[in-house]
């Protein structure tokens, strides 16, 4: 690379730093505005229904509007193959890869009525908490009565995102699955969407801070996979399903690894 080559690649690192700091510094107040405002919205609006509704509808527009400022702004780039199939997803799981802090962010984006199981930290988060209830979203911590709740919502024919993995995948590392996915599946027995997540660069991951920018612009690929049905890894009894959902977690791990996507 020539002199001029390098001093403009050095411009372009420079110029995306900065706005990765705007941006992710307008995803932090746009957070907080949010809670505020669904908190608000928690008292004006008595109807659960269509309070979770307006919820989870008012994140998806926020986070369409703080991708494409990222991918105006020249932060990152993002591709999504097969929304059109996750906004029409019913009764199942969205099973997804965590290589990255945005993931979520990317598939509610274009999952206007999606559910989502959470950390329960993140109830003490200011810049969520809010979020959390208004959109009604399912809480890790609840073990006794999520399962029920899975199911309630499931048969309400809600679509719920899930990483099975509970955390961001290290960099260069295996994925390593938790069961809670493969356990709601088979004791709901209802489906599983298939997703994988990938990103051109080191960005954003388990490892990584956010003014870490890599030399090279991030592309962000979404690509939308099988529906999975669970029953064909039950054998039909309620003894049977511990062992159910560890063939199905063996499974969820081929499919979600990248070498076999």
């Amino acid at each position: 690379m020539n002199e001029r080559g390098a001093s403009a690649a050095r411009l372009n690192a420079c110029w995306r730093l900065l706005m990765t700091l705007v941006c992710f510094t307008l995803f932090g107040l746009g957070g907080l505005l949010l809670s505020l405002c669904f908190n608000v919205l928690l008292l004006v609006q008595r109807d659960p229904h269509r309070r979770r509704r307006l919820a989870r509808r008012g994140i998806s527009f926020s986070f369409r509007c703080f991708l494409r400022t990222t991918r105006a702004l020249g932060v990152l780039d993002y591709r999504i193959d097969g929304a059109e199939q996750l906004k029409t997803d019913r009764r199942c799981l969205v099973v997804a890869n965590h290589p990255t802090l945005i993931d979520y962010v990317l598939l509610a984006s274009v999952m206007p009525d999606v559910d989502c199981l959470v950390k329960a930290e993140l109830q003490r988060n200011p810049f969520v908490c809010g979020v959390i209830r208004a959109a009604d979203y399912l809480v890790n911590s609840q073990a006794e009565t999520l399962l029920p709740d899975c199911r309630r919502r499931l048969d309400n024919g809600d679509a719920i995102l899930i990483f099975p993995e509970g955390t961001r995948t290290r960099y260069g590392e295996a994925l390593k699955l938790q069961r809670g996915a493969a356990n709601i599946a088979v004791r709901s027995r209802c489906d599983l969407r298939i997703v994988h997540i990938r990103c051109t660069q080191k960005f954003l991951d388990k490892q990584s801070r956010w003014y870490q920018v890599p030399a090279a612009k991030p592309l962000f690929t979404v690509s939308v996979r099988d529906r999975i049905d669970s029953v064909p890894f039950t054998v039909g009894n309620e003894e049977a399903l511990p062992l159910a959902a560890r063939r199905l977690t063996h499974f969820l791990q081929h499919a979600l690894t990248p070498e076999h996507q």
